[in-house]
């Protein structure tokens, strides 16, 4: 079996997402991939069989389905004309501070997003919203009035409230309730110290637990490990010093406590496939278009 790891071209590059409408006129199968993108897929017209991984889903005009981050798929047009909107996403990128502890929802560590499915194929009012979000992306994408990466990272939150909330079945990765003024503290703190090297120990006692029971519930409140949640912090902050200020990378890489500059561009290549400078570079040139 050919398989290929797609690499899914943003056009934007603040905004993690493709989003494209696709027409076919015969019957075609397509190979065999995967990407490390979420991605949706909208049918306008006609029919396409979506194979995920051992899973077939047949969906007509005005149906949605969702593929999982990494998970392998095909798929194959039926019916002429066959019309559909592929809506492409990076999900770590629409997660900011007040809403990082969702991302446990969708982090996809016991069951692939594609399981909830169910939601679409059984509730109509939610899958005939799903359906508005990705056609209104689309129209955002294609008509770029201003302010519209505002607006798609919005529908693509409201994308992921209409899955939650309608998750019936519990097919996504839902934790224990958990007192979320137990972390606040903590989340608050990272916040106000993202230029420090912060120590988990020292954040234990802020939320007064043991070093192991903190670790294990910070993962399971949060969806990351604490040290992933806060490298990930300070490289969205990094991202935002390299827009907004002249300051060179070795000077923003202390700026949010990473001196040391093969852990800094490690970090910021793990979120944005690229290299600080060139991150300055790529967003300086869209600003110019």
């Amino acid at each position: 079996m050919e398989v290929y790891n797609e690499k899914v071209a943003y056009e934007n590059p603040l905004l993690s997402i493709k989003v494209f409408q696709s027409q076919r006129n015969n019957d075609f199968f397509l190979n065999w991939h995967y990407h490390r993108e979420v991605e949706l897929l909208l049918v306008n017209d006609g029919t396409l069989d979506v194979y995920i991984e051992e899973e077939v889903i047949r969906l007509n005009a005005g149906d949605v389905a969702i593929i999982g981050a990494k998970q392998l798929h095909r798929d194959r047009s039926l019916g002429m004309p066959m019309n559909y909107i592929v809506l492409q996403f990076d999900l770590d990128h629409f997660f900011d501070h007040s809403t990082m502890p969702y991302m446990r929802f969708f982090s996809e560590a016991k069951s692939p997003l594609s399981q909830a499915n169910y939601i679409f194929r059984e509730n109509k009012k939610a899958r005939d919203e799903a359906a508005d979000c990705i056609r209104a992306i689309y129209t955002e994408v294609t008509f770029k009035q201003t302010g519209y990466e505002l607006a798609v990272s919005m529908i693509i939150k409201k994308l992921l409230l209409i899955m939650i909330r309608n998750d019936t079945k519990k097919a996504l990765v839902e934790s224990d309730d958990f007192d979320r003024a137990r972390l606040r503290s903590v989340l608050d703190y990272v916040e106000s110290h993202l230029h420090d090297r912060i120590q988990v120990e020292e954040v234990c006692k802020l939320a007064n637990m043991s070093y192991y029971y903190f670790v294990k519930y910070f993962k399971k409140a949060i969806g990351l490990s604490f040290t992933e949640y806060v490298n990930y912090r300070k490289i969205k902050w990094a991202e935002r010093i390299l827009l907004t200020k002249d300051m060179s990378v070795s000077e923003v890489g202390d700026r949010i406590g990473m001196p040391n500059m093969a852990h800094f561009y490690k970090m910021f290549k793990k979120y944005n496939d690229c290299s600080p400078k060139q991150f300055q570079k790529r967003m300086q040139a869209w600003g110019r278009q």
